[in-house]
């Protein structure tokens, strides 16, 4: 799966709005009501992400969670990375 251009990344940032680029990867910061909130999610995103093979660096600081995504065998931003990010807000709108 090739790294996209620049041009295709920001039309898939607007399906996810709540995420944004930096350098070769995407990422969002999700907020919760307490550090055991934000350690359910990341145990519930790991599932979906060992699923599609495709798993994102986590930053936990308490009440916060950072995803980080990026597909390092292509060399930056793939559709792969898209689609994690998807089935991650998906999992954070049920919590």
């Amino acid at each position: 799966m090739p790294a996209l251009v620049a041009k295709t990344i920001s039309l898939e940032l607007k399906a996810v709005p709540d995420w944004s680029k930096r350098a070769k990867t995407i990422l969002r910061t999700f907020k919760f009501e307490g550090f055991l909130n934000g350690i359910e999610f990341v145990n519930r995103i790991a599932k979906t992400a060992q699923k599609l093979n495709h798993h994102p660096d986590i930053d936990i600081r308490y009440d916060k969670v950072t995803l980080t995504l990026t597909t390092h065998d292509e060399g930056g931003i793939t559709k792969k990375d898209f689609t994690l990010a998807r089935q991650c807000d998906e999992v954070f709108s049920k919590l």
